[in-house]
């Protein structure tokens, strides 16, 4: 595997043809952000479109981050 390096919290690798890592890096992140929004989440206290609200604005980007230069194979999508 080629070299890697972080810039702007995304993740490059050596060989810009695959972007596997980068991806379930990225998943594992907006995982830990959803781990930390969990009682928020389940509190009965807040209203179900204060939570898609919450999810919309504090996970997506950070799984999104730099997507928009992703390059997914057909055998990853």
């Amino acid at each position: 595997m080629g070299k890697q390096w972080k810039q702007c919290q995304t993740l490059f690798w050596g060989a810009p043809e695959s972007l596997h890592h980068e991806i379930k890096r990225r998943l594992l992140l907006g995982r830990k952000v959803m781990t930390n929004l969990d009682s928020m989440l389940k509190s009965r206290d807040i209203a179900l479109p204060t939570k898609v609200h919450l999810v919309k604005a504090m996970v997506f980007p950070v799984v999104m981050y730099g997507c928009e230069s992703w390059t997914v194979k057909k055998a990853e999508g």
